[in-house]
């Protein structure tokens, strides 16, 4: 499993726990699921879960359309709470659900949200007014409620999120972002932030140790915003770039980060191959390892041109040291990309048993750098 499926994962089960309600950690029978899988399996729960709703809960429903939504709200509040409300509001006509919802307490409508039939949200947000749905957000955000505003913020139109965004703080964009259920939407998202408050939100990934939120969240978007997002980190202090190699080394996410290097220039790849963390041996060989089981070498081999001596030397020995195979595999991905150029000073620092191995591949001696 790569670094963006695992990152994935976290998030699915997290989604996962919410819907079941089982307490953080209840889910180990999950671990190695693919993030597909979970996604399919909290579908499939969603679905068991809120499809055989008890009859009480339609009946309710049902008895909302004989009086005006007024009295709903009230009975609602009164005699339903969040909880059982959320429920019935999931079995309600959308138009039904939003009415009631607009005569609700903002709080209440907040709270009741968590226990809404995700199925639904869709089109009841489409009925509900710009601002209540801002005080909504705003309110989640409050109560720190990133799963449902991750359920939600894929549905809202341009000019509610041009709203809620600067009312809520950069954590909680974090938090969001990599909670978010439509992730087609993410990319507008980071757009509609600003190149400000996107370096903000960035920065924040470092102080409250939320790195593998940022970093889901760049494996979510393409193109350019996720360039945007790769030089807005390469621009942080270098403290930060340090704790950001050194999360992702603990965790073992450089198949997330590496893609990220690859899409800097050359004045900021230079930046990140200068950080003290990349002269450590052992995190060097721990680089290789994930380049080697991803075959990023396309990706990686710039990066390690840009190394230090000493460092560059580090990866020669350790890819020296690799299975056939994986030698193998580089070489013929070398081979197709034409990374020749990049590869071969590479080979020239191998210890002399090493360099002797990788010429008397057939790989090499089939195909070999071009003239």
């Amino acid at each position: 499993m790569n670094s963006s499926d695992r990152l994935q994962c976290r998030a699915e089960v997290l989604k996962i726990e919410r819907v079941l309600a089982v307490a953080p950690g209840g889910l180990s029978f999950l671990d190695g699921r693919s993030a597909a899988d979970l996604r399919r399996f909290r579908e499939q729960a969603v679905a068991a879960l809120f499809d055989r709703a008890p009859d009480m809960i339609d009946r309710i429903a049902a008895a909302t359309k004989l009086v005006p939504a007024t009295v709903s709200a009230a009975i609602a509040q009164k005699a339903l709470g969040p909880r059982l409300a959320g429920a019935v509001a999931g079995r309600m006509e959308p138009a039904r659900a939003a009415a009631v919802i607009d005569r609700l307490p903002v709080a209440f409508t907040a709270e009741a949200c968590a226990h809404l039939d995700p199925r639904r949200i869709p089109d009841i947000v489409d009925r509900l007014d710009e601002d209540l749905l801002v005080r909504i957000a705003v309110a989640l955000a409050g109560r720190g409620d990133h799963l449902t505003m991750g359920r939600f913020v894929g549905h809202l139109r341009d000019s509610a999120l041009l709203r809620i965004i600067p009312r809520v703080d950069d954590a909680a964009v974090l938090r969001t972002g990599f909670l978010i259920d439509r992730r087609d939407r993410l990319g507008r998202i980071v757009e509609l932030m600003g190149q400000e408050r996107l370096a903000r939100v960035l920065a924040a990934a470092s102080g409250a140790g939320m790195w593998p939120e940022a970093l889901a969240m760049a494996g979510m978007v393409t193109g350019e915003r996720r360039t945007q997002i790769a030089e807005l980190t390469a621009d942080r202090p270098q403290e930060e770039l340090e704790s950001l190699v050194s999360t992702v080394a603990a965790q073992g996410l450089w198949q997330a980060l590496l893609p990220l290097v690859a899409l800097l220039d050359d004045d900021r790849l230079r930046t990140v191959a200068a950080l003290p963390a990349l002269r450590d041996p052992a995190l060097l060989a721990d680089v290789v390892r994930a380049v080697v089981a991803s075959g990023l070498w396309a990706v990686f081999l710039p990066l390690v041109d840009a190394l230090p001596a000493g460092s560059r030397t580090v990866i020669a020995a350790t890819a020296a040291g690799l299975p056939e195979t994986d030698l193998t595999a580089l070489l013929l991905d070398v081979e197709r990309r034409n990374l020749w150029e990049l590869v071969l000073p590479l080979v020239e620092l191998m210890p002399e048993a090493g360099k002797a191995r990788v010429f008397a591949l057939p790989a090499f001696r089939a195909a070999g750098p071009r003239a």
